[in-house]
């Protein structure tokens, strides 16, 4: 090949480049677990503006999650993950809860998020 057909090939190469639309990124997976009388892990820090996608089990019965700040609202059925992408636009702590009454501590099944 001469150096001018290279040339010519390494500039069509670059216009079809500029030109390709790329892939977005798939968003962060995290993966959170309801289990009476808790979440795992039971705190999760995001960075406000990143979208994520929270991929929500249940190791036993049905459950809920709950975060009326991040417009979350997803019941957790056992042996079914459940996900939800959120970007989240407002800095802060966050407490989740679990919605669904699910035993005798119920009351007491929360998780943090906190956003950067």
């Amino acid at each position: 090949m001469t150096y001018r057909k290279l040339a010519i090939a390494m500039a069509l190469l670059s216009i079809v480049s500029i030109h390709t639309p790329s892939k977005a990124a798939a968003p962060r997976v995290i993966e959170i677990t309801a289990k009476r009388f808790g979440f795992s892990p039971n705190q999760i820090t995001l960075k406000k503006g990143e979208t994520v996608t929270l991929r929500l089990t249940s190791e036993d019965v049905t459950h809920g999650f709950f975060m009326r700040a991040l417009k979350i609202d997803e019941v957790i059925e056992p042996g079914k993950p459940t996900d939800v992408t959120i970007t989240p636009q407002s800095a802060g702590t966050f407490t989740t809860i679990c919605d669904h009454f699910c035993g005798a501590n119920h009351g007491n099944m929360n998780m943090k998020i906190v956003v950067e």
